[in-house]
């Protein structure tokens, strides 16, 4: 093993230790501790409710219903097997890496970046706000982590996750879409909602680093395989892998709907990760930070555009994403117009009708609003009031964070709810 990285990990002899184990509050005991802080972390991120849901999220195709294809939830697993992976190699913090890897996409929206670009439509942008409201998942899963998701304490009480600084300051910075060679973590910490754009900010720690280009790596291959699965790919997009792989790293295919690596052999998930993780761990140092080589550095630059250019910009994912207007656009719809309903203490009245959504969307006001504290309370949520009934702002930001929840299949059903007769 390398490990050349291990003086830098986020370790107890770490300057940066203190503040990242910090938390917002003494996490409840259970006894004997066999567990780290970043091992608690991941064990209350995979035990959440979000996380649960992105087994029914889309990663590029919606709502599949071939079992083969990936979902979100399978995406976060590929993203925890490179990060862990590289971070083994590197010798950097694999408890830290793995908490943050299984929590960064808790705050994805139903269908995939088309449902996130869909939920940033339908909020308001006030030209009084200081700076235009955007919705973007890797803020909503510091969001989700800090006041939406909650565990059962050994009292039966629903409290938040609470999790270490390190973490919390992982998923906001993971963005994986941001092309950089070089990366490194920032050597300060700042107030994690101060950060108002994706890739604005490098992560604090070198495994936050990791877990953002491991981000990267997983998506491009599987998504190639997945269109594969759908006859996405004509014979041209082939041609045109052939001649990324030729251009950038030199090894052309004899056959007419195959290319092949660097190393020789077919480019498909397991090569390319295999291929990816090998030369990012031989080409990264401290001091040039997370890098590949140049040739792989343009294969992967290449591979992306293709990938949207023939997959996420395919007509029938377009197709697909105008029907995913409708459905969430229809159901922000009717949940905008229930404030007067929760303000007077009868929204279940407003959405009798509706028992599916009535049913999860009441339960959602009662545990984060105003509505009803003395319910709250029965139900034993320790959870702040995050929006407010009485306000307009905060109650679309309420209803946005409620459908942002959603899987794919609930947001249909709910959809299906609302206009059947």
């Amino acid at each position: 093993m390398r490990q050349i990285f291990a003086s830098k990990a986020t370790t107890e002899t770490s300057p940066k230790w203190e503040q990242a184990i910090k938390r917002e509050s003494q996490l409840y005991q259970h006894g004997e501790q066999i567990r780290s802080e970043f091992e608690r972390d991941y064990t209350r991120l995979l035990h959440c409710q979000a996380y649960r849901r992105l087994k029914h999220k889309t990663q590029v195709f919606f709502a599949p219903h071939n079992d083969h294809v990936c979902t979100r939830m399978e995406h976060v697993g590929h993203v925890a097997s490179v990060s862990t992976m590289i971070a083994k190699y590197l010798g950097l913090n694999v408890d830290l890496t793995q908490a943050i890897a299984i929590g960064h996409d808790i705050g994805h929206a139903p269908f995939g970046h088309a449902g996130e670009e869909i939920l940033n439509t339908l909020m308001r942008h006030s030209p009084d706000a200081p700076a235009p409201r955007k919705f973007w998942h890797e803020r909503n899963s510091l969001f989700f982590a800090d006041y939406i998701e909650t565990l059962q304490d050994p009292d039966y009480v629903q409290k938040p996750l609470n999790l270490t600084y390190a973490v919390r300051d992982g998923l906001i910075c993971h963005c994986g879409e941001i092309d950089e060679q070089g990366l490194k973590p920032r050597e300060h910490a700042v107030k994690l909602y101060d950060i108002k754009q994706p890739g604005q900010v490098a992560p604090y720690t070198w495994e936050g680093c990791v877990v953002k280009i491991s981000d990267k790596i997983a998506f491009l291959g599987r998504d190639i395989e997945d269109a594969r699965e759908y006859h996405i790919l004509d014979m041209g997009s082939y041609r045109q892998l052939r001649e990324i792989v030729a251009s950038t790293l030199g090894f052309p295919s004899e056959s007419s709907n195959k290319a092949i690596s660097r190393s020789g052999r077919a480019v498909n998930t397991t090569v390319l990760i295999n291929d990816m993780v090998t030369d990012l761990c031989l080409q990264s140092t401290p001091e040039s930070g997370l890098c590949f080589s140049e040739p792989y550095f343009k294969f992967l630059t290449a591979l992306k555009k293709f990938s949207y250019a023939n997959i996420y910009k395919h007509w029938r994912l377009q197709e697909f994403q105008r029907y995913a207007e409708e459905v969430l656009g229809c159901i922000f719809r009717v949940l905008i117009k229930s404030q007067d309903y929760a303000e007077n203490h009868n929204l279940e009245q407003y959405l009798h009708y509706l028992p599916k959504l009535s049913t999860t969307f009441c339960d959602w006001i009662i545990k984060y609003t105003n509505y009803n504290n003395e319910k709250k309370s029965s139900l034993r949520y320790k959870t702040e009031d995050v929006f407010n009934i009485h306000d307009s702002e905060s109650w679309e930001k309420c209803i946005i964070e409620f459908i942002s929840g959603m899987t794919d299949q609930y947001a249909i059903e709910v959809f299906e709810e609302i206009i059947s007769f």
